[in-house]
């Protein structure tokens, strides 16, 4: 498939998942702005990238520097993409995240309580939200594609945001609430021709982790390919309609596959839940009603 004339803002985009994510694109015709906190390997991601598209004046890659956990940061960073894209952005992928950190501390005898410390939930929790909000906004303004979308969203959370890993108990909350968010705000979106999913892999080889844990878990067919994880992505690219959806990549060759919502206990839960969404869907109507009058009215 071709992405000739399409556009993506990756966070991230350094290293790991995002750096082959940006490689694939690229290889495919699009271009892109590769946003890290890593600039100085961001830049050298974008050199790169530039130089395999054959790109002598460095107009198929960007860098730009951001801290996805800083709102401001991000405004920054997305404003440069849209500069440099031409004003146009057709897929934005949140991938940048960081692995557990000693989030609470021993309170020594006598002492005062202290802050915990929720790096690891801004960076991968409120970080996304962050680029989606700067997305969604972006993508109200700009045309439906040939696809007839205005964009697209493709988040990578984890399989920790399905599963219970007790000694990452912060991680773990991040992911499941990217979930939940793109489980429900990706349902509700795609009235707006904008489709927001994310992506749970099990264990990939970045560099959150050791290489002789990597070793392990490859000996035991534990590994996502990274060719696999990369047709995760495309499979949410061009015209595929799916939105709000989690989708597992699967070790070893497993593939992909959307991941089953839990159950309701029960009957009445269900028409519980059946009414707080009627409910609250019905004030959202109303307010973006309200908001699309005000801005056809100046």
């Amino acid at each position: 498939m071709s992405y000739k004339g399409e556009t993506a803002y990756i966070t991230g985009g350094a290293s790991g998942i995002a750096r082959s994510l940006a490689d694939r694109l690229v290889e495919r015709g699009m271009k892109v702005v590769v946003a890290d906190w890593n600039i100085e390997g961001a830049n050298k991601a974008a050199k790169e990238l530039n130089e395999a598209a054959g790109s002598s004046d460095n107009s198929t890659a960007w860098a730009v520097e951001v801290d996805v956990s800083n709102w401001e940061s991000q405004k920054k960073a997305f404003e440069f993409a849209v500069e440099k894209l031409g004003g146009r952005v057709d897929y934005v992928f949140p991938v940048a995240g960081i692995t557990e950190r000693d989030w609470t501390p021993v309170k020594p005898k006598g002492s005062e309580f202290a802050k915990p410390n929720l790096q690891v939930f801004d960076v991968n929790g409120t970080g996304p939200i962050y680029t989606t909000s700067l997305a969604v906004q972006h993508f109200r303004d700009q045309e439906p594609n040939k696809y007839a979308f205005r964009g697209k969203i493709v988040i990578v959370s984890s399989g920790c945001g399905f599963y219970y890993m007790p000694s990452l108990p912060i991680y773990t909350a991040s992911k499941h609430a990217i979930v939940g968010f793109v489980r429900t705000y990706g349902r509700l979106i795609t009235e707006e021709n904008i489709t927001l999913n994310t992506l749970c892999p099990n264990i990939v080889r970045t560099g959150i982790s050791s290489g002789e844990f990597y070793d392990k878990a490859g000996k035991d067919g534990l590994l996502v390919e990274t060719e696999g994880l990369l047709q995760a992505f495309e499979a949410l690219l061009g015209d595929a309609p799916g939105s709000g959806d989690a989708i597992e990549v699967l070790p070893g060759d497993g593939g992909f596959r959307v991941k089953e919502r839990p159950e309701y206990t029960n009957e009445k839960c269900q028409i519980s839940v059946d009414m707080v969404q009627e409910r609250t869907y019905n004030a959202f109507k109303a307010k973006r009603e309200a908001e699309a009058a005000a801005q056809a009215q100046t």
